[in-house]
Order: C-alpha cells, then structure tokens, then sequence
C-alpha cells in the first residue's frame, strides 16, 4: 500500500545522464513508496532496449546535426525528445504497481488543462484520436517503472526528419517501431507549456495517490552510481552494440563500372563485405572489401576508411558518396 509520495523534477537535458537517473531511482524505490520523475532531453531519439537504431533513426544525420541516440532500459518505439516534450517516469515496487492508476495521473493534468483525452488499446493517449504519449515499462527484482512522452509543442518535423526509414536496404532483426499520427497537446490547449504541465501533473499526483509529495533533488542520489550509468548509457556498446545482427547493400552504376556493396553487421561493426563489379580493374572489389572489413557502422567510420583506402580519387569520392545516399 503506497504511504509516501516523492517528486524529482529533472534539470539536465542529457539523455544519457536522465536515463541514469531514472535507473538510479529505480534501484532505490522503497517499499510503500511511489516516486513520480519529470524530465527532458534536447535532440534525442530514444530507442527501445531491443531496437535496431539503423533500421529505427536516420543515425548519422541525429549525430552530423549535433543530436544524440539513447537506449533506454524498457521496450517499444523509437521517439524524438526536444524541449517541447516533458518525460515522466512512475517509480514503484511491484505489489503496488498499477498502470491504470499511473495513466490516470496524466489523465486529470491533461483534464484540468482542458484537453480532452483517451487511451488506446496499447496503454498510449490520445487527444482528438491522435497520439500525444507513448508508454513503455520495465521491471526488475520486484522494481517497476511506467514511463512516457508527452508531447506539448515538439518539432514534428524533426520527428519525420530522423525517424523516417532511411534510403538503406537494411534486413535488420530487433523490434521496429509502429508510426502513429501524433499531435502536440497546444493544439487543444495553446497556452500550456512545459513548466506548466509539470506543476499539473504534481497537483494531479498528490490529487490521485491522496497525498503531499516530498521534493526529491539529485543530492539525494548516490551520484556515483548516477555517473557510472551514463557512462554505460553514452557507449558505444549500449548504444550499437547489441547483437542484432542485420545485412547491407546498395548499388550503383558509375563511371568506371557498376558496384554493389553487401555488409554484414554485427554488434554495431562490419563483419562480413562483398563487393561485386564490373570496373576494368580486377583488383577493385578485394581492395574495397578489405577496407571496409572491421568498420563501425557509421557513415563517419566507413568514409574514413575509404579516404585511407589505396583506391584511384575518383573511386574513392564516388563510393563515399554512394554510401552517403544511404543515410545511415
């Protein structure tokens, strides 16, 4: 039976260090206690724990346009975070975990701001029939968290921007996102931002579970486990490195021949390459495939091994820009 209330409202808008943050609350939700989380994050793309970030996010276009790529902890879709989003997180121990009760909380926040809202058959909000928070849950060691996206004045156009489906031919494992018309919750109630939605959803907090939220503040964490996760959270082998293996390819008919390249990706690094084409030059399709073997699978790492390659300058510029129209 939840007794005690706590509320932390986010300050940073550093994906990696958030989610370290939420991990870290997570660890230390104590028994009868419900801790509600608020924060943002600037430029991200959120992935599930078991997504492909290729086959889900424009990757190297997020990272060229100085934005990040996070994993989180629990399952569903790939988002786009800026700050037209607020996150929430619901922190609770498993005998009083209650998403009906959790939804219900941004329900009466949304309600008090006059916004008319309904859930869908996947545990998201709708305003208008349209989809304004995405919700995805984790559980471990009898811990739970509940948490989501909601949408007050987000770019949509930066949410097409990245996660569109990428020119790529990518036959990638790991759970695709379903797309969803969204919309932005100023379009019902133009005067609501932010700041304004986190104090509602306190009220409505205190409102729902009967109770004065104690203020948490990240003083009251243990920092050094805050530190450690996002150092796990910002690498590359959270974030790329899982194995979900997937194949490449693309062709092209250029001027010294045509080509296609075939990649073999695991664990985020080229494993296998074939090259197939009909240049003069018999040794062309051996040489490329070594250059690329061992790449990291980014469009930075493959250029860079292309312009070491011993290859004629106009092969050279014409593969990188061939792998370019990829967008990978």
């Amino acid at each position: 039976m939840i007794s005690r209330l706590s509320v932390l409202n986010g300050v940073s808008l550093d994906p990696w260090y958030n989610l370290a943050v939420e991990e870290t609350l997570l660890n230390r939700v104590s028994s009868g206690e419900i801790i509600l989380y608020l924060w943002q994050n600037a430029h991200t793309v959120v992935i599930g724990r078991n997504q492909n970030p290729w086959k889900e996010c424009r990757v190297s276009l997020l990272e060229e346009e100085d934005g990040k790529l996070a994993r989180r902890l629990s399952g569903g879709g790939a988002v786009y975070h800026d700050l037209g989003n607020l996150n929430f997180t619901f922190l609770v121990r498993q005998e009083d975990y209650d998403v009906s009760r959790q939804l219900s909380v941004i329900e009466l926040a949304c309600k008090r701001a006059g916004i008319p809202v309904k859930r869908s058959g996947r545990n998201d909000l709708l305003a208008g029939g349209r989809k304004f928070s995405g919700n995805a849950f984790y559980k471990h060691e009898g811990k739970c968290y509940h948490h989501g996206t909601l949408m007050v004045a987000v770019d949509t156009a930066r949410v097409e921007r990245y996660l569109s489906p990428s020119k790529a031919k990518l036959q990638a494992k790991g759970v695709s996102s379903v797309r969803a018309r969204v919309v932005n919750l100023t379009e019902y109630a133009p005067a609501l931002t932010c700041g304004g939605l986190r104090r509602d959803l306190i009220d409505a907090f205190e409102t729902v579970y009967q109770g004065a939220a104690a203020l948490l503040t990240e003083q009251d964490l243990d920092m050094a486990a805050v530190e450690t996760l996002r150092s796990r959270n910002e690498s590359w082998e959270w974030r790329f490195g899982k194995n979900l293996p997937m194949s490449f390819s693309c062709a092209d008919k250029l001027d010294w021949g045509e080509v296609q390249i075939s990649l073999q990706v695991e664990q985020g690094v080229v494993r296998g390459a074939q090259v197939f084409s009909d240049a003069m030059d018999w040794s062309l399709a051996p040489a490329i495939e070594q250059t690329l073997l061992g790449a990291r699978f980014t469009q930075k790492a493959l250029r860079e091994r292309l312009l070491a390659a011993p290859l004629e300058s106009n092969v050279r510029q014409d593969l990188i820009a061939l792998l370019e129209e990829q967008e990978i």
